[in-house]
């Protein structure tokens, strides 16, 4: 692996869990992470729900866009260190050849865009995901990624850990506010 962790961020559409994965690693990657996204069925277009949430979070937004995971299979793409499914459809689908030997976790989280209502229900929806993806991210530049005492398989059961454990401690607090 190189100096620069590529994180490649996956779901079906690539418009909104995906793209806001992308933002947040290289948000709180600083340099050390580099987030990248791509859908197996690339919606065209990033969700106005996401694009407005990063706005109001302050992430810059004029590089995103949604697209193919093929850009990714392809000889001239960055090779990805760590492959990341967002969503249950794309984390069951049979992926395209990775360059090099990434490492693969499935954060299966609800998709906020499929959400119905008024702009605030909408908005809230994708703050929940947000907040969901930057709790998993923190954690996950914080393993030790370039330590090759570590196995790859360490690090990738540590990266389901993280999911896990997030998603058992936001259940119960749905729970709690229920």
């Amino acid at each position: 692996m190189s100096c620069t962790t590529n994180v490649l961020v996956l779901c079906t559409g690539n418009s909104a869990r995906s793209i806001l994965g992308e933002a947040i690693v290289n948000h709180l990657g600083q340099g050390r992470f580099q987030g990248f996204s791509a859908g197996s069925a690339p919606k065209g277009q990033v969700h106005p729900g996401a694009l407005r949430l990063l706005a109001r979070h302050g992430y810059p937004t004029d590089d995103l866009r949604s697209k193919s995971w093929d850009e990714f299979a392809e000889g001239k793409a960055p090779s990805m260190d760590i492959v990341i499914t967002v969503c249950d459809n794309a984390g069951g689908e049979v992926c395209p050849v990775w360059s090099g030997t990434p490492i693969k976790a499935h954060w299966g989280l609800p998709d906020p865009a499929a959400v119905t209502g008024d702009g605030a229900t909408v908005d809230a929806a994708f703050e929940a995901t947000h907040d969901a993806l930057t709790r998993r991210i923190a954690k996950l530049i914080e393993l030790p990624i370039h330590n090759r005492e570590v196995p790859a398989m360490a690090v990738r059961q540590r990266l389901q850990d993280i999911h896990d454990e997030m998603s058992e401690h936001e259940n119960t607090d749905m729970e709690h506010r229920a």
